[in-house]
C-alpha cells in the first residue's frame, strides 16, 4: 500500500461533541424531534450527549425512558432547577434563591462540556432549555444553538428572548417562525430553517384501518375525516363540526373522528364539552365521534379518507407531515407553517383564514373526489419520502453545525434546511 494511503488510514479525525438541553420530564412535540436528531446524528462525525432533568442522579422520568432507548447517547442527569411557568414574581423569586445548587450544577456542567469536548450546545426554545444553552454557550466557550418551535410572541419572557438574542444561532422549524424572529429584531445571518421530520418506519400506509371502524360503529363505505390534536380553539376543531353539518345532507354517512384531549393550559374550560354542544346544536351528534388521547394514531390515520385540521398560524404542524406519510389528503388553511408542507392542488387543500365556506367547499371537493384524495395522498407521501425524513434533518442539523464551528464569525451564514419545492 503506498504510503500516503497508509498515512490517510492512521490520521483520526476527531469527532464532534454535541450536547443536547432537555429539561421536559414529559416528551412534547419539540423534545419528539431532538431525539429524532440525537438519534440519527451520524456517529461517526459526532459524539451526543444530552443533560436531561433529573433532581438526583437516579430518577427516571418518562422523557429520560425515551432518552435511554437512543443508541451511543451519553446521557447527563442534571438539575435544571424549578420551572419558572406561570409563576407570580414572588414566587419566582423565591425559586431563584433556592436554586444556588442548580448554579453550582451549571458550573460542574460546563466542565463537563470542556473536558468531553463538546463544540455545540443545542436546545429547544423552553425557558428553561434556553437560558441553560446561553449560559453555558458563554461559561464553556462552545457554539449555542436554539431550536425555536414556535413563532415569537408576546408571551415569551424576558429570558427567553435574552437567550435567543445572545446564542449563535437559531434554528427555527419552519419558514414562518424564521420571519416571525426576524421580523422582531433577530439578525437573519444567524437565523436559519431546519424543517421538521418524522420517523417513517412508524408510518406504515398499509395499514389496514378496519380495527378503528369497527371500533367506533363506522361502516366500510361511509367517508371519513380524522382531527387529531390538543383540543382548544386555536386548532379549529369546531369549524370542522360546521362543515360537516353543511355537507351533512349530501354525505349522511360522513363521520368525523375527533382525536385528543383537553389542553387546559391554552383553555380553563373543556372545549370537548364545547364542541360536543356545537354538534348537538348543529344536528350532527351522530356524525361526530370524540375518540379522547389516542396512543394509536398510525391506525387513526389509517381508518380516514381525509385528515382536516383547520389550525391557526401553526409553527409546522408535524401532524401534517404523519398524514400525508398514510397517503391522506389534508384539508388545512394557509396560514402559519402549513404551506411549507402541505402543497395546494398537491397534497391537500387550503382555505383562507375565517373562511368557513372555503373550507366547506374544500371538503364537499375531496369528498366528491376518490381519485383527486388518492393523487393528492400518493404525492404526500413521495414528498414526505423526499423532504421530512429523520435522516434529512439530522444531515441539515450536523450542516448546521459544521458550518457554525467553522464560522470565523460565529455564526453560520447562509445555511437553511429548506425542504426542496
Amino acid at each position: 500500500m503506498p504510503l500516503p494511503d497508509i498515512l490517510e488510514e492512521l490520521v483520526i479525525i476527531p469527532k464532534t461533541g454535541v450536547l443536547f438541553i432537555s429539561s421536559a420530564e414529559l416528551p412534547g412535540a419539540d423534545t419528539f424531534v431532538h431525539t429524532l436528531i440525537m438519534r440519527n446524528l451520524d456517529r461517526s462525525r459526532f459524539d451526543v450527549h444530552v443533560a436531561y432533568s433529573a433532581e438526583h442522579p437516579g430518577a427516571r422520568t418518562p422523557a429520560f425512558e425515551v432518552l435511554k432507548t437512543i443508541p451511543e447517547l451519553h446521557l447527563k442527569p442534571f438539575n435544571f432547577g424549578p420551572s419558572l411557568s406561570g409563576r407570580s414574581a414572588i414566587a419566582k423569586t423565591a425559586a431563584i434563591w433556592g436554586s444556588v445548587s442548580t448554579l453550582v450544577g451549571f458550573a460542574g456542567l460546563a466542565r463537563y462540556v470542556k473536558k468531553h469536548n463538546i463544540r455545540v450546545i443545542h436546545s429547544t426554545d423552553r425557558p428553561r432549555d434556553a437560558v441553560s444553552c446561553a449560559v453555558l454557550g458563554k461559561l464553556s466557550g462552545a457554539k449555542s444553538v436554539i431550536h425555536a418551535h414556535l413563532r415569537f410572541a408576546e408571551w415569551m419572557g424576558r429570558g427567553l428572548r435574552w437567550s435567543m438574542a445572545s446564542v449563535d444561532a437559531i434554528a427555527a422549524v419552519s419558514e414562518f417562525v424564521a420571519q416571525s424572529l426576524v421580523d422582531n429584531g433577530y439578525p437573519r445571518k444567524k437565523t436559519h430553517v431546519l424543517l421538521n421530520a418524522i420517523d417513517l418506519a412508524e408510518w406504515d400506509y398499509r395499514r389496514d384501518g378496519g380495527p378503528i371502524r369497527r371500533e367506533f360503529g363506522i361502516s366500510g363505505h361511509a367517508p371519513v375525516i380524522a382531527c387529531v390534536a390538543r383540543l382548544f380553539r386555536g386548532k379549529g376543531q369546531d369549524d370542522v363540526i360546521r362543515a360537516i353539518a353543511a355537507i351533512r345532507d349530501e354525505f349522511p354517512d360522513v363521520r368525523l373522528l375527533v382525536a385528543g384531549r383537553d389542553d387546559l393550559q391554552a383553555m380553563r374550560t373543556s372545549f370537548t364539552e364545547e364542541l360536543k354542544a356545537l354538534a348537538q346544536e348543529l344536528g350532527v351528534s351522530e356524525n361526530v365521534i370524540f375518540t379522547g388521547h389516542r396512543a394509536d394514531m398510525p391506525a387513526i390515520m389509517a381508518a380516514c379518507d381525509i385528515f382536516a385540521l383547520p389550525s391557526m398560524l401553526e409553527p409546522f404542524g408535524l401532524v401534517f407531515v404523519e398524514a400525508m406519510a398514510m397517503k391522506k389528503p389534508v384539508l388545512a388553511l394557509d396560514s402559519g407553517g402549513v404551506p411549507e408542507i402541505v402543497e395546494p392542488g398537491k397534497s391537500g387543500l387550503l382555505s383562507a383564514l375565517s373562511d368557513g365556506p372555503g373550507l366547506t367547499s374544500n371538503l364537499r371537493t375531496l369528498l366528491r373526489n376518490p381519485q383527486l384524495r388518492a393523487q393528492m395522498g400518493e404525492y404526500g407521501r413521495r414528498r414526505v419520502e423526499r423532504d421530512f425524513t429523520s435522516g434529512r434533518l439530522a444531515e441539515d442539523t450536523a450542516k448546521l453545525y459544521t458550518n457554525l464551528i467553522a464560522s470565523p464569525t460565529g455564526q453560520a451564514a447562509g445555511v437553511l434546511g429548506h425542504a426542496s419545492f
